[in-house]
């Protein structure tokens, strides 16, 4: 008003600028036409649009404007209708459909496009720095308008595919033709993996329904890491595993170096630990149940990076803010309940990006005795933790545990029997009488004579080599129960 703008506007906003005496103008009286189809066009029209795209250099385009009586527009500012928010609150189907903004993305997209003339503005963060000059300048510079051009069509591009993906999950569409993700930064990170890598942390716009690092909060601490997400992730997903008791893993570069199931959560911690005390050492820790001042006095013993909890309690919460660059990080009530949510993961290769259902598979009716001997009742619970862990190592993946704890683990080797050796040199004696996993075939009996010289005494395998039989009379030869899965867990 001061600087003697025109100010158009339509319902709801409308009112409010009145009601703070701000000279408005109805849009329906600039164009000369009501509103109509129950308010689903009101801007889509040539006066509102020949006065966005004029381009107030050609003098063509003058001419065009004069003859039609139509004003030019040098100020678009619009925030889109809240489909997302609509989506979240679990609305119906036709009320979601009705929060899909037409006007607005046509009038944000015609303002970017001629952002050489026009500014157009979609996040209220920018609202000051566009008020700021034109108070100073009485026009916005060609920088900003640039940056605001750029900001609409992305703001634009991830509003579509927002839609997009409502309808492919409406349609159980996971992988169409042509694949758009929207995701916001949450912020820049100091460098990605290694400090010669820029980085930034994105996440998608609608909160899931089970536990994630992206949308937890974050309590205390150092800025958190490229590496430091990815490894809370990996924990994350391990303590997931273990819904029906207390789970503590610690992960170490990627690689779970300690977890454990306990009645208590310090005492699972604490076993978790004892897996691997060196390789705690800076680890990265998920737990599965509220933090309480038991569990924080463990925590504070070993120097960690991060840890990712339900909650903290007041007295953990006091007991760990002396550890200043510890990061806590509160995912929330999902993650004590274990509920997973069929997600999709993308990792870009060079070119191109790869698509998949997050591993979150358990393999339907009963595992397949294939030895002379089968698991005692014991050994089948160690059987199924060793399982669910051995599905978050490297492949080729080896775990040996018992039925509550990891005692030791090899992967990301190019032979699985190497893995084997591996993970046998770790645990040492610790390992007699222990449950073996594998996280796909042993392609020889190679493999399984090193776990049975290892100390195990039962292995859980998907099966399927064309050597099966080989190893099966290993195992029978070993003493050994053995079960077939038929589902594979390689991690790449």
């Amino acid at each position: 008003m001061e600087l003697g703008y025109t100010l158009l506007s339509t319902g709801g906003t409308l009112e409010h600028l009145r009601s703070h005496d701000i000279a408005v103008r109805k849009v329906s009286e600039h164009i000369q036409s009501e509103e109509i189809l129950g308010g689903r066009v009101k801007t889509l029209h040539p006066r509102i649009h020949g006065g966005i795209l004029a381009r107030l250099d050609l003098p063509q385009d003058r001419m065009d404007l004069e003859r039609a009586g139509i004003q030019p527009i040098s100020l678009v500012v619009v925030n889109l209708y809240p489909f997302r928010q609509a989506v979240a609150s679990g609305a119906k189907e036709e009320e979601v459909i009705e929060q899909i903004d037409i006007g607005g993305p046509a009038m944000v997209r015609a303002a970017a496009k001629n952002f050489a003339h026009v500014t157009v503005v979609i996040h209220p963060d920018d609202y000051p720095r566009v008020a700021h000059e034109l108070q100073a300048r009485r026009s916005v510079s060609e920088t900003t308008r640039r940056e605001l051009m750029h900001k609409a069509f992305s703001h634009t591009a991830a509003y579509d595919a927002s839609i997009a993906a409502y309808l492919g999950r409406k349609m159980e569409t996971p992988f169409p033709g042509q694949l758009s993700l929207a995701f916001e930064k949450v912020q820049d990170l100091r460098y990605g993996e290694n400090p010669h890598q820029r980085a930034a942390l994105y996440r998608q716009y609608e909160n899931p329904q089970s536990a994630t690092v992206a949308f937890s909060r974050v309590l205390q601490g150092k800025e958190l890491s490229y590496n430091n997400l990815l490894d809370l992730d990996s924990a994350l997903a391990l303590v997931l595993e273990f819904p029906e008791g207390a789970c503590a893993a610690i992960i170490k570069h990627n690689t779970p170096c300690g977890v454990a199931v306990k009645a208590s959560l310090s005492d699972a911690y604490r076993a978790a630990r004892a897996v691997d005390e060196t390789s705690a050492f800076g680890g990265i820790v998920a737990l599965n149940r509220s933090v309480d001042a038991a569990t924080a006095t463990a925590l504070a013993e070993t120097f960690l990076e991060a840890v990712i909890a339900p909650e903290f309690s007041p007295e953990a919460s006091a007991a760990l803010s002396a550890k200043k660059n510890l990061r806590l990080l509160e995912a929330g009530p999902k993650l004590a309940s274990g509920d997973r949510e069929p997600m999709m993961e993308a990792r870009t290769i060079s070119g191109g990006l790869l698509y998949q259902d997050r591993d979150v598979f358990e393999p339907p009716g009963e595992w397949k005795v294939v030895t002379r001997r089968a698991p005692t009742e014991k050994e089948w619970a160690a059987l199924r933790f060793a399982w669910r862990v051995g599905k978050h190592v490297k492949s080729n993946a080896i775990v040996f545990c018992t039925q509550d704890q990891l005692l030791a683990a090899g992967g990301g080797q190019t032979s699985r029997v190497d893995s084997v050796k591996i993970a046998a040199a770790r645990g040492g004696p610790a390992l007699k009488g222990s449950a073996a996993a594998s996280d796909a075939f042993f392609p020889f009996r190679d493999g399984l004579d090193e776990v049975a010289r290892a100390g195990a005494t039962c292995v859980v395998q998907p099966g399927g080599s064309v050597r099966d039989a080989e190893v099966i009379s290993a195992a029978d030869e070993h003493g050994i129960a053995m079960v077939f899965t038929g589902v594979r867990h390689f991690r790449h």
